[in-house]
This record gives C-alpha cells, structure tokens and sequence, in this order.
C-alpha cells in the first residue's frame, strides 16, 4: 500500500513524499531494532483490545531532541495508519527546551512549526502536519509532568542516560529502551544539517514501520 492510499488525513504534500520514502526504507532497520519496534506495537494493539487510550511517554535526558521527534513521528505514523486512540507524549529527567535544529529540521521535510508562547528559555512549539489533524504542542519537560499521564502508559526511552537514571517509571505498563544516537555531537559542525535530518529519517522510518505492525 502507498501513502496515497493511507494518507487520509490531509498530510502535508512535501511530508507525504518523506513518508512515502522512509516507508521503503523499512530494509534498513536491523533485526534487534525490529524486535524494540514489534514489543511497542504489542503493547499499543493490546490496549486498543482493552479499549483503552494508548499513551506513549518518549522520554530523553533533557525532553529537547530525540524525545521530541519520537513523539512527533509516532503520532504522525498512528494517524496515517488510522490508531486514533494512539496520544503521544514527551519528557526528559530535566526541562530546558525544544532544541532549535530539531524545529528547523522538521520544516525541511515539510513540518508547519510556530511558535505559541512568549516564553524565549523554552518556548511551545505548534508543530502542524496534516490539514485535518490538531497540531502537536511541544516544549520541555519533565517526563512526569503535566500534560504527560502518570499512569497506564508506555515509557520509551530514547537516549541511555535516560535509560540509565530512570531505571523504573513510575506508573508506566512497559519500560521500553529504544536508544537514539544525539545529533547534538554535530552542533556546530558543517554537517549539523546532514545529522539532524539523518536522525529525523531513522526515527521516522522506525517509528512508521513500528505503527504498521499494530
């Protein structure tokens, strides 16, 4: 199936065209990366059977790069695949604020992001993706606090020292590592772009083929 046939909900056409290749990209995933992928899939179709709402905690040190666009790319890739019970939250063991790289790379594959706050240290982000779909509003936080659930959810953590200072989340169904190499080491660097976007690809292309298996 192609993303035309799936893209029901309005996606950005630019996005829809990102979609369409990272779904073919589903080769490059290694197998123990496809096991994490299958074990959080599991967990969302077990809770759609018990007609409860999925909630998803994707969590990283400082809530301001990987965490993000795991939770950006895993409710895009619910919707298209038609889970609208799928929410997807996002926090770190510390707030500072949603990265500027990550904004910036999310409009280079075809986000809509504004900025809905005045508040310059950790501004929320209106990140748009679709016509008929709310935008999703991020900004740094800690992972147990409001709007994020405190109870019957998953915590997917995305970095290891997350994965290493948090080893029981408190309320969560499953703990779930599924690490994420930091594009913050190329800041700064003539390959800062390059980076980011790869790591907006990885997660992308992980996070759709894990919403396809549900």
């Amino acid at each position: 199936m192609v993303m035309s046939e799936l893209n029901t909900i309005g996606l950005f056409p630019s996005l829809s065209s990102f979609v369409d290749q990272r779904r073919a990209e589903s080769g490059l995933i290694s197998e123990e990366r496809r096991e994490d992928l299958k074990q959080l899939a599991g967990y969302i179709r077990g809770e759609i059977q018990k007609s409860r709402p999925v909630q998803l905690t994707f969590i990283c040190t400082h809530n301001s790069r990987r965490s993000h666009l795991t939770q950006i790319w895993a409710k895009v890739a619910a919707d298209l695949f038609g889970l609208q019970s799928v929410q997807t939250f996002s926090g770190g063991t510390e707030a500072t604020a949603m990265n500027p790289r990550i904004v910036a790379s999310l409009k280079r594959v075809g986000f809509e992001v504004d900025v809905e706050t005045e508040d310059k240290s950790n501004p929320t982000y209106a990140v748009r993706y679709a016509e008929q779909s709310e935008p999703l509003l991020c900004f740094s936080k800690i992972y147990s606090k409001s709007p994020n659930p405190t109870r019957h959810f998953a915590a997917v953590m995305t970095c290891s020292n997350a994965d290493q200072a948090c080893p029981i989340v408190p309320g969560c169904d499953l703990r779930l590592p599924i690490r994420y190499e930091d594009p913050k080491v190329s800041d700064g660097t003539p390959r800062e772009a390059e980076i980011y976007d790869e790591r907006c690809r990885q997660i992308a292309r992980e996070m759709i083929h894990a919403m396809s298996l549900v």
